[in-house]
């Protein structure tokens, strides 16, 4: 569109899970329930509108190897954008990504700096890798760089052990979710197992990313403090490739990953069932694609989530639970549009019909 142009989206509007409307119309970029007095040069667009949605797990700036040139972080964001993602809270990058924010034209991101872990406990080139004597000051660094949020490798293969375990001394973790809480931030982890989950939650974590050791005996202590989950389902489905490639050497690890594996969709119900908040993320970027949000969304429906609950993980709940808004008056046009009622039927994010990205119909 054109400066001064006005684009007027029409058929159903979903600016909550109840609150359909029949319009909205968007004008310098920001969005309004009123019609705009005098319109010109009025663009159209018609079909079942959501607000952009939302990828909670996403690595733009990273690749198999760790970080990546502009170009191909470029690319990922591109991709995310043409499967509606507008939204990205980037869960740990050794890229600087903040050219990103002078472009009009791809997702914003909320980012948690670069993942802490321990040395020569996390995938090669992710991460700072240090000792626990260092983990308080490096986690105020990353809460400084990054923009609400910080992210910890929780646990990880101890190779001497043969098994996932925790990273992480109990007052050290303690020590460091409190600085990140001073400086304002948000804590969050990777967390395949459940041996470092008790001593993260009582220490005051916000988020768990992949969350897969979570048991019945640790559901109500999350609930109890309001810890969400982001489960990244379509990376759980590798789990029975990376144990196979574990077995000759680490084959407690191996069996481990497997159950895991087993029972993603029961932890993920019992997650949702027992009011535990869940988020959309996909963990794009590394070994997986970029644009595979729809997926993600299918993924928490197969495991029992109800498909506007599921919805809601990627749009008015994600938004809301991230502090960025929706489709209320005055917001940045950011939104999707489909052609029929995802509520319906969630498959229908797969095929966006018109993305809106700060007001402008991407082509």
């Amino acid at each position: 569109m054109s400066d001064g142009a006005v684009l007027h989206v029409k058929g159903r509007v979903l600016v909550g899970p109840e609150d359909v409307r029949d319009e909205l119309w968007v004008v310098g970029g920001r969005v309004t329930h009123d019609r705009p007095a005098g319109a010109r040069d009025v663009r159209t667009v018609e079909g079942w509108a959501l607000p952009g949605l939302v990828d909670a797990h996403c690595h733009v700036g990273l690749g198999t190897d760790g970080p990546v040139d502009a170009a191909t972080a470029e690319k990922q964001a591109l991709t995310d954008r043409e499967a509606g993602t507008l939204l990205i809270r980037d869960a740990g990058s050794p890229s600087d990504t903040r050219w990103v924010d002078d472009r009009e034209d791809l997702p914003k991101i909320i980012r948690a700096g670069r993942h802490i872990a321990r040395t020569r406990r996390y995938i090669r080139n992710y991460a700072w890798e240090i000792e626990p004597d260092d983990l308080v000051a490096y986690v105020a660094q990353e809460a400084r760089r990054g923009d609400g949020w910080v992210k910890l490798v929780g646990d990880w293969i101890d190779r001497d052990l043969g098994d996932l375990t925790p990273c992480w001394p109990r007052g050290v973790v303690e020590a460091a979710i409190a600085e990140a809480h001073r400086l304002g931030a948000r804590v969050t982890a990777h967390c395949f197992a459940g041996s470092s989950l008790r001593d993260l939650v009582e220490s005051g974590i916000d988020c768990i990313e992949h969350a897969t050791g979570l048991t019945d005996d640790l559901i109500p202590l999350f609930a109890e403090r309001g810890v969400a989950i982001v489960p990244t389902l379509v990376n759980i489905a590798t789990f029975p490739r990376l144990a196979a490639g574990g077995d000759t050497r680490f084959p407690r690890w191996s069996a481990h990953m497997r159950r895991l594996h087993e029972r993603r969709y029961d932890t993920v119900r019992g997650a949702y069932d027992a009011g535990i908040p869940v988020f959309v993320g996909t963990d794009a970027g590394g070994s997986l694609a970029h644009g595979l949000v729809a997926e993600e969304v299918a993924e928490l429906v197969t495991a029992g989530i109800p498909p506007v609950q599921a919805l809601s993980a990627t749009s008015w709940g994600a938004r809301a639970w991230l502090g960025r808004p929706g489709l209320e008056e005055g917001a940045p046009a950011d939104l999707v549009v489909y052609e029929s009622d995802p509520r319906a039927d969630v498959r229908v994010l797969a095929a966006p019909r018109r993305v809106v990205l700060n007001g402008m119909v991407v082509e």
